[in-house]
């Protein structure tokens, strides 16, 4: 089995918290399926909580049972691919059976399909509006998925959503459930970071646009802050080097210069991450060390180390001593789309944006590199680095 996905998805040692977490969804999934009432399940908590870890140990178990008719489903195109990978070294577990959830749901439709179960990974992925041009034709993925199946298993993390067309909040997820049982299941321990609760706490403060303070230096975490994008990838090639698993990411917002849609900063200039429509996902290529990494290639997955390029769209407001949020620089424009059936307001399309530097600052376990394009603040976060040494 690939150590890197075995690592992430399929740990031997779990923890109490884990073990617990598992034992009680495994009482709920087997009075579910014995009162067949289009049940839910809800495994919610922050990245790196081990939300992955624990669907899979159902996954292995459930999937590989020819007892049940089970599918996983999972809209993320990268970690589709992990999964398919993961299916060919678990035996009974057929590939198959994985799926992204347009497809799934307009195969089971068509021929009359039902399921036991069907578990779905990174659910606030799950389209919440229609989406005619990605073939998907109802009004909400979640419902089609439970009216297919006796349970169903979803992973949810309402700080992962940036877009419009894939909108979730605990209200909506309540209202989608309806009459419908339901159990929730709350992961809240950081276990993908070595970091503090102090140190993860100290990067959703600056995410959430509050006043930056020293980063704390209680663990055995690695955090630097760079003047420059060009030292700060010299740092994450060495370290790639060194352990494997380290990337340059970057949020949305870099214009374009010479026809060019680089990242491109003092020294730095290096394409975007490309899609691939091959199996091996982009953190596992050897030549995505020479690209920057975004959401669309990196969220669920773990690296080692981190190189943090916060984008033009992040600002410094010296009043309030706390990075800002600039929509109008943000160039991935998906984000912003208009929808038909509610009315978004500006903070939370703010939030979407908060979501994705969020999502990314917290993909190392062993450390983070940190620089940012706006002057002023990569000046702020280098000085409070340095007088913190």
């Amino acid at each position: 089995m690939n150590k890197i996905l075995k690592d992430q998805f399929l740990i031997d040692q779990l923890s109490d918290n884990q073990q617990q977490t598992i034992t009680q969804m495994n009482d709920y999934i087997g009075d579910s399926l014995i009162k067949n009432q289009h049940a839910v399940a809800i495994v919610q908590g922050a990245a790196g909580t081990g939300k992955s870890v624990i669907l899979m140990h159902l996954v292995t178990k459930y999937m590989t049972d020819k007892r049940y008719k089970t599918a996983l489903v999972v809209n993320h195109p990268e970690l589709f691919k992990a999964y398919q990978d993961l299916a060919d070294d678990i035996p009974g577990l057929n590939a198959k059976n994985i799926l992204r959830p347009t497809a799934l749901i307009n195969r089971a439709q068509k021929n009359n399909w039902q399921y036991d179960i069907i578990f779905v990974d990174e659910a606030h992925l799950l389209y919440s509006k229609s989406e005619p041009y990605a073939h998907y034709r109802g009004k909400n993925q979640l419902t089609d998925l439970m009216a297919l199946a006796k349970i169903v298993v979803v992973v949810y993390d309402f700080a992962q959503v940036f877009q419009s067309k894939m909108y979730w909040s605990k209200e909506l997820l309540f209202q989608t459930i309806g009459n419908h049982p339901y159990k929730q299941f709350d992961m809240d321990f950081q276990y993908r970071m070595v970091a503090s609760h102090d140190q993860v706490k100290w990067l959703d403060d600056l995410t959430a646009q509050k006043q930056l303070v020293p980063f704390p230096r209680n663990s055995d975490f690695e955090f630097e802050v760079f003047s420059t994008a060009g030292s700060l990838y010299e740092k994450i090639k060495a370290k790639n080097q060194d352990v494997g698993l380290s990337r340059v990411v970057a949020t949305s917002g870099f214009p374009r210069i010479d026809g060019r849609h680089n990242v491109e900063m003092d020294t730095f200039s290096l394409p975007w991450d490309e899609w691939d429509p091959q199996r091996t996902h982009w953190a596992k290529r050897e030549s995505s060390i020479t690209q920057v990494g975004t959401i669309y290639t990196l969220q669920g997955f773990d690296l080692n180390y981190v190189g943090m390029i916060i984008g033009p769209s992040f600002g410094y407001d010296e009043k309030t001593d706390s990075m800002t949020i600039i929509p109008k620089k943000y160039s991935h424009k998906e984000i912003f789309k208009k929808r038909h059936d509610m009315n978004l307001t500006d903070e939370q399309y703010q939030d979407f944006i908060a979501n994705v530097l969020n999502v990314l600052i917290k993909r190392g376990k062993f450390g983070l590199y940190l620089t940012a394009y706006d002057d002023a603040l990569r000046a702020r976060l280098v000085n409070l680095y340095q007088n913190n040494k």
